[in-house]
């Protein structure tokens, strides 16, 4: 799945136009290197993603193409 969606489609960011602006601009990295939006996610990839103050480390569980409000937190999970 391509990195925007996926960070659409798990609600850690809210649109998909803001996701690719975010990857167009550097600020999410997979793997500790600068991703482009169509990258593609595989599980166990370590996502960051730097938004302004807000800094956010993440680590893939699997790849679901929908998910709901409720199970969309069981896509990754928190890395400090």
């Amino acid at each position: 799945m391509r990195l925007d969606k996926y960070l659409k489609v798990t609600r850690l960011i809210k649109r998909r136009t803001i996701a690719n602006e975010a990857c167009d601009a550097g600020r999410v990295l997979v793997n500790g290197k600068i991703a482009r939006a169509s990258f593609t996610v595989k599980e166990n990839d370590i996502i960051e993603i730097n938004l302004g103050q807000k800094q956010l480390r993440v680590k893939v569980l699997k790849v679901s193409e929908h998910s709901t409000k409720e199970t969309a937190g069981e896509n990754y999970i928190v890395v400090d």
